[in-house]
């Protein structure tokens, strides 16, 4: 029996032996693909330097608990000439008097009290380091997402490819059976005519399928950050979990999901800044110091003017600032502060049902389409067998080629149908995992 499947291998095996860019090509593996994204990826590139800012941010100093110390100098050079008239004696006039003075010191100035909105402060900026960390993880989780669902993308459409070679296989072994038969006389050439035509049909499908995998290839190249240009295989297939449930997904996703746990954070951020606007109601006390030196040399213009004079000491004290009235601002900005944390406030609740909505479309997905794939893989097993009948029975001469092309077709949708119910299974499946913010630890294992 003639099995258009080995006309298929055939075909993969003349083109593995074929020099140039099919053996050049890199082999990727799923793993290899999150490697290079967590080492390239310009988005975790980009939160990485954003979480660091954070973090260099929080120190006691930012936070207002250091006193700051200023240093000055200077040196002046002067040349005057001047005129003097008196009512009792003769002008003084001086030309070219030159001086010269010198100051330098160094001040000191420590608030000691502000309302304990220092220790706001450095609360404050412990929270944005904590918020930097989940936003990180955030784009780290979307971005393993996005690896993930583009290299299986490259699967299905490699997949696809496959399917359509099996299908131009089997046009190939019409093309020459209606060739055979119009050469002994029994069939006509207008069989010929009609299986070529379908023949390249089936090859312009194929090209068209090789624009969406480069595509597709270029999309996942961009994710990893490197040569969109650089050919490879992916080595992994389409491996669905079957072990998901919606239950498991969905406890706690306050405690799991990055976005809800920044949310919060911001809750404690507006607290925060209801606090810091009531500690600007009490008073500041403040430490303040300063040491002195200056030392001026002229020639003395009359008698009563010094040749040479410094000074040189230092001084302390404290002060105390009290707000007493600043037209209402004070007022203003506590209710705007109060109003902050109710919008928070809605915007975690509005979050929170948002992502509960997305798991439960993404679980009702998910569930579909592993029921559908038993149904689509034993379709797909009986669209085979009816095609290789069809084959043989059009070889025998007892099917018509509008039938066989009809089985043809048949094969190639269930074979396209179901890689498409496993790309859309596996894609809900990387959902889930996403938003219960168990694709990240998933990976790490």
């Amino acid at each position: 029996m003639y099995s258009y499947r080995a006309a298929a291998l055939f075909l993969v095996a003349l083109a593995l032996l074929l020099p140039g860019k099919v053996l050049s090509q890199e082999q990727l593996s799923l793993e290899q693909a999150i490697r290079l994204g967590l080492q390239n990826n310009y988005d975790i590139q980009i939160a990485s330097k954003q979480e660091a800012i954070s973090e260099n941010n929080v120190t006691l100093g930012n936070a207002g608990f250091l006193p700051n110390v200023d240093g000055r100098a200077s040196r002046t050079f002067s040349e005057n000439n001047s005129r003097q008239e008196f009512n009792t004696g003769p002008d003084r006039i001086r030309r070219g008097a030159s001086s010269n003075n010198l100051s330098y010191g160094a001040n000191l100035n420590w608030v000691i009290f502000d309302g304990l909105g220092m220790f706001i402060n450095l609360d404050r900026l412990k929270t944005l380091e904590k918020s930097g960390e989940l936003f990180t993880k955030q784009t780290v989780e979307a971005t393993l997402a996005q690896i993930t669902a583009s290299y299986f993308e490259v699967a299905r459409q490699a997949f696809k490819i496959q399917a359509l070679q099996d299908a131009i296989a089997i046009s190939e072994a019409r093309v020459e059976i209606a060739q055979a038969q119009y050469e002994v006389g029994v069939s006509a050439k207008v069989e010929i005519l009609r299986a070529r035509v379908d023949y390249n049909a089936d090859r312009s499908e194929l090209l068209l399928q090789q624009e969406l995998l480069q595509n597709a290839k270029i999309n996942l190249n961009q994710l990893l950050g490197r040569n969109p240009d650089i050919d490879f295989v992916v080595t992994d297939s389409i491996v669905v979990d079957p072990t998901l449930t919606y239950g498991m997904a969905a406890t706690d996703l306050s405690a799991s999901n990055p976005l809800l746990q920044r949310l919060q954070l911001d809750r404690q951020l507006a607290q925060l800044d209801v606090k810091a606007i009531r500690a600007s109601r009490f008073p500041v006390i403040g430490v303040t110091s300063a040491y002195n030196f200056s030392r001026s040399e002229a020639e003395p213009l009359n008698e009563f003017q010094a040749r040479f004079n410094q000074n040189r000491g230092y001084n302390y004290g404290l002060t105390l600032s009290v707000p007493i009235f600043n037209g209402f601002n004070i007022n203003r900005q506590a209710q705007n502060a109060r109003i902050n944390l109710e919008s928070v406030n809605l915007e975690y609740m509005r979050e929170q049902n948002r992502l509960q909505s997305d798991l439960a479309r993404a679980y009702s997905q998910y569930a579909n389409r592993l029921q559908l794939l038993d149904l689509e893989e034993y379709n797909l097993k009986l669209a085979q067998e009816n095609a290789e009948i069809a084959l043989e029975r059009y070889r025998l001469g007892l099917l018509t080629a509008i039938e066989l092309r009809e089985a043809q077709r048949n094969e190639l949708v269930a074979s396209n149908r179901l890689i498409d119910i496993q790309f859309q299974a596996k894609t809900a499946e990387v959902e889930m995992k996403r938003l219960s913010g168990t694709l990240l630890q998933e990976k790490q294992l």
